[in-house]
């Protein structure tokens, strides 16, 4: 039975890339038994009928899961948030960190509009992320083209864009690879559909891998964490949680919390940890409204 990867989820109907060719897709009814939906990026088996449609018949595993947008088996998430115009939102970049880390995906920090403001107040970000282990792209609109940047680290992925609004991620992937605008309508003519709108997470083949072109991305909220694996999320929280002395701990005003302790002692950055407070707030409050 044929292979391929869900690149396009629409109206009932799942677009499966099979080397070249989409073909038009229905889900068998055992999946909606089993409530299980499929997703873009998913690799499937389908048997082909007429006029390039079919039936997904099987689900392979998958690797990873994103719930907002709905999207599996991606690897790698570019975080693209510009330093100006509009400001960065450190606490909207780390809420992403802690949706990126949960699902199992690596991130790339990219910071646009450098130009727009001085050195010395963007370094510091830079320096805290990449402390942490991430990797940080810089960008300035007259001194460098961001897509060069990011288009090496991009062959051989399945990639998200993600970030503030208004940055230009959709401009930014049509800039990395040209003619996006022309390939979403080719696949999208059966439907009627002819212009490029990020209205649905589709899949955009690039060099051996994809690149996810996705809506919504902006607002993340915490329904999928419990409170207590939230600082398992937060990178550099992990080495002290084994010598927490209460299991469960929450790392607020629990005794002998390692966590606290190193805070303390400047081994965590304060402003982390007040996002940690800060979202294990939001996580209370709405486990209380729900």
């Amino acid at each position: 039975m044929p292979e391929g990867r869900i690149i396009k989820a629409l109206s009932g109907y799942y677009y499966v890339l099979d080397g070249e060719t989409v073909w038009q897709c229905r889900a068998r009814g055992v999946f909606k038994k089993k409530k299980i939906s499929p997703l873009v990026g998913d690799l499937v088996e389908y048997d082909q009928e007429r006029n390039q449609e079919g039936f997904i018949q099987q689900i392979f595993e998958r690797n990873t899961e994103l719930v907002r947008p709905p999207i599996a088996n991606v690897d790698q998430a570019v975080l693209v948030f510009s330093l100006a115009e509009p400001q960065i939102s450190l606490l909207l970049l780390d809420k992403f960190l802690v949706h990126t880390e949960s699902a199992g995906v690596k991130s790339i920090i990219c910071l646009s509009k450098s130009d727009l403001v001085s050195t010395e107040k963007f370094q510091p970000i830079v320096s805290l992320y990449e402390k942490l282990g991430y990797d940080v792209l810089v960008t300035h609109q007259l001194k460098t083209d961001p897509s060069a940047q990011i288009r090496q680290l991009l062959p051989g992925h399945i990639s998200v864009f993600a970030g503030q609004s208004g940055v230009g991620k959709s401009t930014l992937l049509n800039s990395i690879i040209p003619g996006a605008n022309l390939l979403t309508g080719n696949i999208s003519e059966r439907l009627g559909r002819g212009k490029h709108t990020t209205r649905h997470v589709e899949l955009i083949p690039y060099q051996g891998g994809f690149v996810a072109d996705t809506p919504g991305f902006s607002q993340l909220d915490f329904f999928d964490i419990e409170p207590e694996h939230l600082s398992h999320y937060f990178v550099e929280l992990r080495q002290y949680l084994p010598d927490c002395k209460y299991r469960g701990c929450l790392h607020v005003s629990e005794p002998q919390c390692a966590i606290v302790s190193a805070l303390q002692r400047g081994e965590i950055a304060e402003s982390r940890y007040n996002h940690y407070l800060q979202f294990l707030k939001e996580m209370k409050e709405k486990k209380r409204r729900y």
